[in-house]
């Protein structure tokens, strides 16, 4: 492949801090909240998961674009991400079956990206400082007019997105003969947790985020599910009437990420913004119903309080981080509904937690009987 000549990059962050690194391709500006993933594998899926929307990203991977682009391993339609920071950017790749080059994937979804980035440091100067809003650019003699344009990017906590990734129009996903149905909020839902769930013997229709539960309920589905999604959970009232709703009348709902914290936040259980947050596919989980550790993906910048949940009378902890020993996991006492914090259908990510899925069919199953 031709190599572009690289111009000067700089980052710099809502602080004031600045690292200097070098344009991928076309020059260019982007502005978003700078975080992090640990991943050594999967950037397509990264780069594409619409919980990442409105966010810088930062790969601590020292190598990126090393195996190419695969027209099938992606999360959305899109590149979710706003922008791209990375070490090594390589413009060739070696992989059997690769469609093409990142930097082709880069230039074709319009993402602005810079290398040469001493990652280690800024990584670990986010870990002291924690996530916050930055701006990447070429334009690295206008920096203070940057500055000026950072300080008018609306910091994440309090900001609703789900309503910029989230579909219009239904949608229908596996066969329609199947088993059992369910309906999904699309809060920025990824494409493998719906094939996770059609592979299942399950046909589900995705809804829009808004969409009321009386709408829901007129499809007859035999399940909910609330996806994950990026932003804020606590701007999401009408969301969390709905699952308020569901769970009142004892229907079968589980929860990822964002519908995670949105069935805690229906039953009275605060969020908060994390430091820095959980991304990555070797995040340490422990199944607190069966003693077994799991190693999971993660994405996610919110989490539940723990000390509400442990205090409220009917809510349970099911799973653990144990990196903070943040909750990872819920399940409502008595009605059948559970949510995690993490990733099961593990794209990118290891499949211990694949189980989920089956709990929730094992769970809808269960339900569709006793109404028979």
């Amino acid at each position: 492949m031709k190599y572009q000549s690289k111009k000067k990059a700089v980052v710099i962050l809502a602080d004031g801090a600045i690292f200097y690194g070098k344009a991928v391709g076309k020059d260019g500006t982007a502005f978003g909240e700078l975080c992090f993933n640990t991943g050594m594998t999967g950037y397509q899926e990264i780069f594409t998961d619409p919980s990442y929307f409105g966010q810088i990203m930062v790969t601590t991977n020292a190598h990126i674009g090393n195996y190419g682009i695969k027209k099938e391993e992606v999360e959305s339609s899109s590149v979710k991400i706003a922008g791209l920071v990375c070490k090594n950017f390589n413009y060739d790749f070696s992989r059997e079956g690769a469609d093409g080059s990142l930097l082709e994937f880069l230039e074709e979804n319009g993402l602005f990206a810079i290398s040469d980035v001493d990652t280690r440091a800024l990584v670990r100067y986010i870990r002291d400082h924690g996530a916050m809003n930055a701006v990447i650019s070429t334009e690295v003699d206008k920096i203070d007019e940057l500055k000026a344009q950072l300080t008018e990017v609306p910091d994440m906590e309090g900001l609703e997105l789900a309503s910029a990734v989230s579909i219009k129009e239904p949608y229908f996903v596996g066969k329609p003969d199947a088993t059992y149905k369910i309906a999904a909020l699309d809060l920025g839902i990824k494409m493998n947790i719906l094939r996770n769930l059609a592979s299942r013997d399950a046909y589900v229709k995705v809804f829009p985020y808004n969409t009321s539960l009386e709408e829901l309920k007129a499809w007859n589905p035999d399940g909910y599910f609330l996806s994950n999604g990026p932003g804020d959970p606590e701007p999401l009232t009408g969301v969390i009437e709905v699952a308020k709703a569901i769970i009142e009348e004892n229907l079968p709902l589980f929860g990822i990420c964002l519908g995670h914290q949105i069935i805690a936040l229906s039953q009275g259980i605060s969020s908060y913004k994390m430091h820095n947050g959980h991304r990555g596919i070797n995040h340490p989980v422990k199944n607190m119903l069966t003693g077994r550790g799991e190693i999971t993906s993660q994405n996610h910048g919110f989490a539940i309080n723990r000390e509400e949940v442990e205090k409220h009378p009917d809510v349970e902890i099911t799973h653990v981080h144990l990196n903070d020993n943040t909750v990872a996991g819920i399940r409502i006492k008595g009605k059948n509904c559970f949510s995690v914090q993490y990733h099961p259908e593990a794209s990118s990510g290891p499949h211990d937690a694949s189980y989920l899925f089956d709990d929730f069919i094992r769970m809808i199953s269960e339900a569709v009987a006793v109404k028979k």
